[in-house]
Order: structure tokens, then C-alpha cells, then sequence
């Protein structure tokens, strides 16, 4: 599903990145690597750090500029981390996920990384359409460029492939309460407040919309929302005593 999309490499000096990249493309199900006039390559290196991507590698594809790397795209994307006195429209990790695994998969895309000390110069990026930014400290803000890539590829796979729901008890199961529901939940809370003396139903209406804001946030099911009213009517209970 991914296979229209390639991670462009562009005078990538040391040959264990490439590995590194490969690797990582591997763990996201990602195949098309292309290499832009690498330093060193094919090397040793970069098959050891590869450590089973070696498939990646051999059908890595070189080329010796950039302009004929991504000439059959229809989209292409500019990796960068340093700011740029020319601005780009810029994306993020998961932008550029939702823009390219929505097109159809006819639709050649490249995502451009450049070398490991400098980046993309101005006029590679003048090739863009985007400019991807990967947000991270702004103190240290440059990564591996196969982390970078890693990055990437994950959201690129999460936007691609279905999600198995991970199971924490029986939350999974739960049917979510119901605007009904909530409604009713929202009118005993008022009551238990005002019981209780915490608030004024004439006065704080304020401190009801900022609850309902709070309880509408976390999407309660119908289970948990059992629970709470079971609360309010102790606490009730407990004020009649």
C-alpha cells in the first residue's frame, strides 16, 4: 500500500545511515529507497547496519541528481529542520501521512531527506511542494536522519493499516453513553453540587459548562457513568443523614 510513495536519500555520506534507513523502512513496510549521488555505497556498512533489509538495499535505485530522482512524482516533499528565510508550506509527520495515503496510489510521491550536516539546500527544496517538519526539542532539533526517517514511516503505516484496538479490561466492550444519558448525568450532578452546598444553581452556571466540557472530553461509556451517578447518589445519601 506504500509502494507509490519513495524516501529519496540525497548525498548521504556515510554508508551506515543507509542501512540505518533501510531498517527502518523495513519495520514500516516501506520498499522504495532511492539514493541521490551517496558518498559510499554499495559498502559493508550499510548492509550490517541494515541487519536484514538487505532486500531494500539491492533494489535501492541511484541516481546521480536529485531532479531525475523525482521526476516521474506528482507529489514530492522537502524534509528539513532548519528554518528558512523562504518560507514553504509546511506539514508535519501525520499531515504528510493524511496527504499522500489519501491519493491514489497511481500518484508518485517523494520524500526528500538531505545530508547528514546541512540538510536540503534551497534550491532541492525549490523541487518541494511541502516543507515536513518534525516537531521535537527546539534546543536540539536536529535528528539521525534514520530516526528521521523512522518518524515518517511509522505514520505512514499507521495511516495505511487498520488498527487492532488494544484491550485494557473491558473498556473495549463498553457502549458509550448517549447524549440522553449524558444529559441526565449532567442534571443529578447539578443536584448533588447544589445538595452538597459547592455551588448555586443560579449562580455557577459557569462551573456546570466547564464540567460538562471536562466529562464531554473523556467520552465516558455507559459502565463509568454507572459509576458516577452511584457517587452522586451516596453523596446525596450521606448529606440527608
Amino acid at each position: 500500500m506504500l509502494s507509490h510513495i519513495k524516501i529519496v536519500l540525497v548525498e548521504t555520506s556515510h554508508p551506515g545511515n543507509i542501512g540505518a534507513v533501510a531498517r527502518a523502512m523495513k519495520n514500516m513496510s516501506m520498499t522504495e529507497l532511492c539514493l541521490v549521488a551517496p558518498k559510499i555505497f554499495p559498502c559493508s556498512e550499510a548492509t550490517s547496519r541494515a541487519a536484514g533489509a538487505d532486500d531494500i538495499l539491492a533494489r535501492a535505485q541511484i541516481y546521480d541528481t536529485l531532479q531525475t530522482a523525482v521526476a516521474d512524482c506528482q507529489l514530492v516533499i522537502g524534509a528539513s529542520a532548519r528554518s528558512r528565510t523562504i518560507s514553504w508550506p509546511e506539514i508535519s509527520p501525520r499531515q504528510c501521512a493524511e496527504l499522500t495515503t489519501t491519493k491514489e496510489s497511481d500518484q508518485k510521491v517523494a520524500i526528500i531527506f538531505g545530508r547528514e550536516n546541512s540538510g536540503l539546500k534551497n534550491h532541492e527544496l525549490d523541487l518541494c511542494h511541502f516543507l515536513l517538519r518534525i516537531p521535537c526539542n527546539t534546543e536540539y532539533s536536529s535528528l539521525n536522519i534514520a530516526a528521521a526517517v523512522q518518524v515518517v514511516c511509522y505514520e505512514l503505516f499507521v495511516a495505511t493499516h487498520t488498527q487492532i484496538p488494544v484491550s485494557i479490561g473491558d473498556v473495549d466492550k463498553n457502549i458509550k453513553a448517549t447524549a440522553q444519558q449524558m444529559e441526565s448525568f449532567y442534571t443529578h450532578l447539578a443536584e448533588a453540587l447544589t445538595d452538597i452546598g459547592f455551588m448555586n444553581p443560579d449562580k455557577s452556571k459557569s462551573i456546570m459548562r466547564r464540567l460538562k466540557r471536562l466529562y464531554n472530553r473523556t467520552q465516558l461509556d455507559t459502565k463509568e457513568l454507572d459509576i458516577l451517578r452511584g457517587i452522586l447518589r451516596m453523596s446525596q445519601d450521606n448529606q440527608k443523614k
